[in-house]
């Protein structure tokens, strides 16, 4: 179970070479999350597709800070030169986080997550608390397929794999570590979004920690950038 802490430790090391980037690049995702929700009709699942992408940003810089480079801006532009079972297999696992949430949100408060704005004064703090954490539940066993996909080039299929395999080999410390990230996740909310822009690349950044601890990665690859 330490080695979920290790993780998030990793991640603040990762996370001081460059804060401010990492908040710019947070804001970009909370941004386009933002306005594709705004999008009549197809907005919501719109941004299911895009902002996932978008995210992969925090995990180039993060694979910058750790190769003694810089995070930078530009990094937001990485995921367009990976190959697009890569980025198939980043929308899918995000799709699936969103499914999960889906059907808590509709089981445990009649709330439909395809429509724009779906919460109300009706839904309680513990409920929407609930809803995040059955995203993070269904998601967890691939945790490591963006990671995979992206920087061990395996292929769509074998992403999932790997990923699979991860964690039927590790499931305590992934699951200390899911309870970890729902945790900073929630406090992202609480400060009324604010606090997502530190949260969003510390998850990004450990779960990149937790790629390299796992899959006994020695150093990070070359960013495509």
């Amino acid at each position: 179970m330490r080695h979920a802490f290790a993780w998030y430790a990793e991640a603040m090391r990762l996370w001081r070479a460059s804060p401010g980037i990492f908040a710019v690049l947070a804001a970009a995702s909370i941004g386009a999350e933002f306005l594709l929700t705004l999008v009549p009709g197809a907005g919501v699942l719109l941004a299911q597709v895009v902002v996932p992408l978008v995210q992969c940003g925090m995990l180039y810089a993060s694979l910058a800070a750790d190769r003694g480079d810089r995070p930078r801006v530009r990094h937001l532009l990485a995921i367009l030169a990976a190959p697009r079972r890569a980025q198939a297999a980043i929308v899918v696992v995000n799709l699936v986080a969103f499914a999960g949430q889906a059907y808590a949100a509709n089981a445990l408060a009649g709330v439909d997550l395809f429509m724009a704005n779906p919460f109300g004064e009706q839904v309680s703090a513990l409920t929407l608390v609930e809803i995040v954490a059955a995203g993070f539940v269904v998601s967890l066993p691939f945790t490591f397929v963006p990671l995979i996909a992206l920087f061990d080039d395996a292929g769509f299929t074998a992403s999932f794999r790997g990923s699979l395999a991860a964690f039927a080999r590790n499931p305590l410390p992934l699951l200390v570590y899911a309870a970890l990230s729902l945790g900073l996740f929630v406090f992202g909310l609480v400060t009324s979004g604010l606090g997502l822009l530190l949260v969003a690349p510390w998850l990004a950044a450990s779960s990149y920690a937790a790629w390299k601890d796992v899959f006994a990665v020695e150093a990070g690859p070359a960013a495509r950038a």
